[in-house]
């Protein structure tokens, strides 16, 4: 199979699928954000724990207006007996449609395939989309390793976070934490900024490297199930 490549900043494909919450299309989704993953295999160890943990996250998601849309290459059957296997075993309802990809169309669209690694499996690929449906931000990780879905929860509230107040976000920025401001892009920017940062509510290391200091704080995410206590 030859997939597509995607990049952030694209419209995101439009299509339409079954689940196993029925039918859906993406753009009906339109004005909620969109968190597409997919997974290897239904029945497999890996997924099954990264189904969980989103399972468990999925208020913290719904909360931030987003929909969780899992995917693999595998029929609508396999995934029904697979959740209620996870159901019956755990006591865990999946809350969220799982695409039947058997053919791989989807899977295809979204370049969810390395055929350096599988043509018969999609890797494990994230895609957060807005409510504009544009894609705002690609996550890839191997068939071997896991999901952190604390971090799609970071990364998804981080965005959020850039768009509402036109910031942006440090290197291991958490929600609750200052956020930070673009540098400036004139001369006259930076000597304004250099002469009253306060009067800005900048806390500035350099001219380019300046915090916030009084722009309201993004929620705090709740602590999910595995995770250790919140440190700011």
């Amino acid at each position: 199979m030859e997939s597509n490549r995607l990049h952030i900043g694209m419209k995101a494909p439009d299509f339409t699928a079954n689940s196993t919450y029925g039918p859906l299309k993406l753009s009906n989704y339109n004005g909620k954000w969109v968190i597409l993953f997919s997974h290897p295999g239904d029945f497999t160890p890996v997924c099954t724990t990264e189904f969980l943990a989103f399972a468990q996250a999925e208020g913290e998601f719904s909360a931030r207006n987003a929909q969780l849309i899992g995917l693999s290459i595998d029929s609508n059957p396999s995934h029904l007996a697979w959740v209620y296997a996870i159901y019956m075993t755990t006591g865990i309802t999946i809350p969220f449609p799982v695409i039947a990809d058997r053919m791989g169309d989807v899977a295809n669209l979204y370049g969810m395939i390395a055929p350096n690694v599988s043509n018969h499996e999609t890797v494990r690929n994230v895609f957060f989309i807005d409510p504009q449906q544009i894609i705002r931000a690609i996550l890839v990780y191997p068939l071997t390793n896991g999901r952190s879905i604390p971090e799609i929860l970071r990364l998804l509230t981080a965005l959020q976070t850039t768009d509402q107040y036109k910031v942006v976000t440090p290197a291991n920025w958490q929600p609750g934490q200052p956020t930070m401001v673009p540098a400036p892009q004139t001369y006259n920017q930076l000597v304004s900024r250099e002469q009253n940062p306060q009067g800005q509510r900048l806390e500035c290391k350099d001219w380019f490297w300046c915090y916030n200091t009084q722009l309201p704080e993004a929620p705090k995410q709740s602590m999910l199930p595995g995770e250790d206590k919140y440190q700011p």
